[in-house]
Formats: structure tokens, C-alpha cells, sequence
């Protein structure tokens, strides 16, 4: 069954807060509501990688709004990763 397209969703900004299991993420929107968000099907095609502290922009139905699809992810420089500093051995010359 194809969705119809004059299907309405809501579009709200959020802070991934926690990294789940099978793609899902915990997402805190601006008025510290808390969604469980999965990500579209864009995002897996081209490999987007989302950390804790990104933030994303996410669809959600009106009728159910504890669930949202992440559609994108904005830039944001500030983010601290904490990510190891990779090291191939000594630098040979």
C-alpha cells in the first residue's frame, strides 16, 4: 500500500541523546520531549553517519508523536566526538 501523498507530517529539530540498537536513536526536541526516531532510507543509502550530539532534522506523524524518521543531519562544527586518533605505525621516511 503507497502512502498518499497529501499525508501531512510535522518537521521538528532535535539532539540525538542516545545511540539504540538496528538504527533507532533517542532524540530530544527543544522543549526537552524526548521521540524515538529511525532513520529514512536516504540516509542508509548513502552511508550518513549520526553520533550523539548531532542534530537532525526529523519528520513525524501528528496522530503519533513518540516516533519520528531522521531525514537529515545538520552541520555542526562544535561537536566533540571523543573519536580515537588513529595511528598506522611509525611514519617511515
Amino acid at each position: 500500500m503507497a502512502k498518499a501523498q497529501s499525508e501531512e507530517y510535522v518537521e521538528v529539530e532535535g539532539k540525538i541523546v542516545a545511540v539504540l540498537p538496528g538504527t533507532m536513536f533517542r532524540v530530544e526536541l527543544a522543549n526537552g520531549h524526548r521521540v524515538l526516531a529511525h532513520i529514512s532510507g536516504k540516509l542508509r543509502k548513502h552511508f550518513i553517519k549520526i553520533t550523539v550530539g548531532d542534530t537532525v532534522k526529523m519528520e513525524m506523524s501528528p496522530y503519533d508523536l513518540e516516533k519520528a524518521r531522521i531525514v537529515y543531519r545538520l552541520r555542526n562544527a562544535a561537536v566533540q566526538r571523543n573519536a580515537p586518533i588513529r595511528s598506522y605505525g611509525p611514519k617511515k621516511r
